[in-house]
């Protein structure tokens, strides 16, 4: 079974249809870090993408391709089995400014028209939840859901959707996101998620899960405290090492992992004196892990709109692409790239490329390391979603 993945990220769905054993065709990202993370790790590590001759390997946005490969496009109308992907997020995030005109909103309209021209068998559409939500500031009320499902059902697609969270199927993250999974075939639309909740626990005992899974179960094995060595992308910064596996789904995360080997993306951020006092206070404030804000006056010297104290003994918070969202349930600093991957369930042998973080106005174009992550769809969940896609197959 085949599939393209659009506005794909740094590649969690795709490593999740590929851990799950469908074939990839090619896939459509803009951004190039993001694109070059991919590529080292689905392509040029696993060759998983039957990549056509006609289009050239690199980040490619959307509305180029529909415009320069129009024709080749079109030759592969009615034999790709699956499209899957959803435009980027930011635009409908309730967390975001949320304002209609978002030109990443848009996208969504530049998703119908490659669907239209490729005509896949099935669709699998996943975004923030506020994709759901009405958009009241301008002159007519919109909502990106209803018009999605509505375009979806004109070009012939039975279309089911639902809210789902991540951390009911082993991934350490009380993340939701509207998932959309839509058919020629009526009767794969409308059993889709049956399946998907049936077929969790025996997915987990193949894995040796058991949920919840805990934030400290996720990421107790690369605390700073095991032990730092000179960063091997970054001058001048350390990098943490593996600690003892203390968990299932530790051990599941370092699968593939060589021993005396060095966790990727696990550079500890420098930070200043006062700041690790501000996170020792945030940590003592509270038993639960809450936002804690300027305005509840626990904590002295907060100035940032929000931050998060974790727990060890909680499920995390939708892992954000701003890292200083959340403190470290047992060190005063901030997680690193791999501890928020590790939440995003990424095993620890896939690597991520380009810069840790940016800021500014950069942000808006920028997808460094943390965002990659952010933005990522789990990988332990797609690959769920590509086991019931490939029984509807057999």
């Amino acid at each position: 079974m085949n599939y393209i993945d659009l506005f794909a990220g740094s590649g969690g769905l795709s490593l999740g249809l590929f851990n799950s054993g469908l074939h990839g065709i090619f896939a459509v990202e803009k951004n190039q870090d993001a694109f070059e993370t991919l590529k080292y790790n689905l392509i040029d590590n696993k060759n998983h993408f039957n990549w056509p001759e006609w289009l050239e390997m690199k980040n490619w946005d959307i509305n180029e391709l529909l415009t320069v490969h129009k024709n080749e496009l079109e030759i592969l109308s009615n034999s790709v089995d699956l499209i899957v992907g959803g435009p980027p997020c930011q635009g409908f995030s309730m967390a975001g400014k949320r304002q209609n005109n978002d030109i990443r909103n848009q996208l969504m309209h530049a998703y119908i028209k490659f669907v239209e021209i490729i005509q896949p068998k099935m669709l699998f559409f996943e975004n923030v939840q506020g994709f759901t939500v009405d958009f009241k500031n301008s002159k007519e009320v919109k909502n990106y859901s209803a018009i999605l499902v509505e375009d979806l059902q004109n070009l012939g697609y039975t279309v089911n959707f639902r809210m789902i969270t991540m951390s009911d199927f082993g991934v350490p993250q009380k993340r939701k996101r509207f998932i959309l999974f839509a058919s020629r075939n009526s009767n794969d639309s409308q059993t889709f998620f049956e399946a998907l909740v049936e077929n969790t626990n025996n997915f987990l005992l193949s894995k040796n899960l058991r949920v919840p899974i805990t934030i400290s179960q996720a990421i107790g094995d690369l605390t700073k405290s095991q032990g730092e060595v000179e960063s091997p992308d970054t001058k001048r910064f350390t990098n943490g090492v593996y600690g003892q596996v203390n968990s299932n789904y530790q051990r599941l995360m370092r699968t593939n992992i060589k021993k005396d080997s060095l966790p990727d993306s696990h550079r500890f951020v420098k930070h200043k004196k006062e700041t690790v006092e501000l996170f020792e206070r945030l940590m003592d404030a509270s038993n639960k892990a809450i936002r804690i804000t300027p305005g509840m006056n626990l904590v002295e010297g907060l100035k940032k709109r929000g931050v998060t104290p974790l727990k060890g003994d909680s499920i995390c918070n939708t892992i954000t692409s701003i890292p200083d969202d959340y403190v470290h349930y047992s060190e005063p600093r901030i997680m690193t790239v791999r501890e928020h991957a590790r939440i995003q369930s990424f095993p620890d042998d896939y690597e991520f490329k380009g810069p840790y973080t940016t800021g500014g106005e950069r942000r808006k174009k920028d997808v460094p390391r943390y965002t990659q992550v952010a933005n990522a769809v789990p990988p332990l969940f797609a690959e769920q979603v590509g086991n019931v896609i490939l029984n509807f197959q057999n």
